[in-house]
């Protein structure tokens, strides 16, 4: 093994190098990195793009594999909305679509190189709130609003993470819905829970899946054990784990879910979150762990930088991993698998 310092991240390197820039970590942010490639040694970074209260179009990353805080990545195009919007990713690519005013832009950042995010299509529709699930091949975007508080769509678009183009139509979800929680394995996309008529408030507590590869519609699933929107899931190759979100500031949920995704059938209890938070976001790498991050909290609905973290091969509650760089909710967030934040 062989230990790397990381005293500011402007690039990639290799092992032993010391960057310049302007972003430095603090003093305890050292890895043990395995030796081999510059991939391998540092699988997992997390992007945590844009966000609301306030507003920011900045990009912040970190490492899966360390115990860590984010530190800065880059901003969002012109034309991309910071807030709402749905994001999902490959080993090499994270896409964000749509956001706040129900916008079209579809925009992505090369994972391995910090910088800002560039033009790469459009959705089929504008519209905010929708979810991002992904299978490091092919991506889709599930729900959102087209509109306003009461158009809830079940529009599933897809792209191929590789080719910069539109966004085409996949297929539909059972029920039209806002803020699903997604996750994926390598076959099949899965989307829980959301609001389909916020007014009521309407939450919903349906899990609908599909197959990656065969564009159709998305069949039941199974039923999660709570009413759950704005709430978040991560999840690996076989387990799926959803939590945070929750009805109203009163009704926040602290309580954890999971699903195997290859077997239908209704949530499980997993654990519990320590920081009850809503409107968060959920990332995971390396097939081991899952994090949570950002929201806003309760019970003083204020946000948050905490960053919650779950091992998936064994139930249990989360535990502190530390925190982002800003205190923020209704942001996008995704995993390179391919790559750590704070190796490179």
């Amino acid at each position: 093994m062989a230990t790397l310092k990381v005293n500011t991240l402007s690039g990639i390197g290799t092992e032993g190098t010391v960057f310049d820039g302007g972003l430095k970590f603090r003093s305890e942010n050292y890895m043990t990195l395995p030796k081999g490639d510059t991939a391998q040694r540092g699988r997992g970074r997390a992007l945590i793009l844009g966000g609301i209260y306030p507003e920011t179009t900045r990009m912040e990353t970190y490492s899966l594999i360390n115990f860590s805080n984010s530190v800065e990545f880059g901003t969002l195009s012109a034309g991309n909305n910071a807030a709402w919007g749905g994001a999902l990713g490959s080993s090499t690519r994270s896409v964000i679509a749509g956001g706040n005013g129900q916008i079209v832009n579809i925009s992505y950042v090369e994972v391995p190189t910090l910088g800002d995010s560039i033009d790469f299509g459009n959705l089929s529709t504008g519209r905010r709130h929708a979810t991002g699930v992904s299978n490091n091949i092919r991506g889709m975007w599930g729900g959102g609003e087209t509109a306003g508080a009461s158009s809830q769509t079940n529009l599933i678009d897809f792209v191929t993470i590789a080719s910069t183009g539109d966004a085409q139509d996949f297929g539909d979800l059972t029920l039209a819905r806002r803020g699903p929680g997604g996750g994926a394995s390598p076959t099949r996309g899965i989307f829980t829970c959301g609001s389909d008529n916020p007014t009521s408030p309407g939450n919903v507590n349906n899990i609908d899946y599909v197959t990656i590869a065969s564009a159709g519609n998305a069949t039941d699933f199974g039923d999660a054990q709570n009413l759950r929107a704005n709430g978040a899931g991560c999840s690996n190759t076989t387990r799926m784990v959803i939590g945070g979100g929750g009805v109203s500031p009163s009704g926040y949920l602290a309580v954890m879910e999971f699903i195997t995704i290859s077997t239908t059938g209704n949530a499980i209890d997993f654990g519990d979150m320590p920081q009850i938070v809503y409107s968060l976001r959920g990332c995971s790498a390396s097939h081991i762990r899952g994090n949570f991050n950002g929201g806003s909290g309760y019970p003083n609905t204020v946000y948050l930088n905490v960053i919650q973290s779950i091992n998936f091969s064994t139930t249990g509650d989360a535990t502190d991993f530390g925190d982002m760089a800003n205190a923020k909710g209704g942001y996008n967030g995704t995993t390179s698998d391919s790559h750590g934040g704070l190796s490179e």
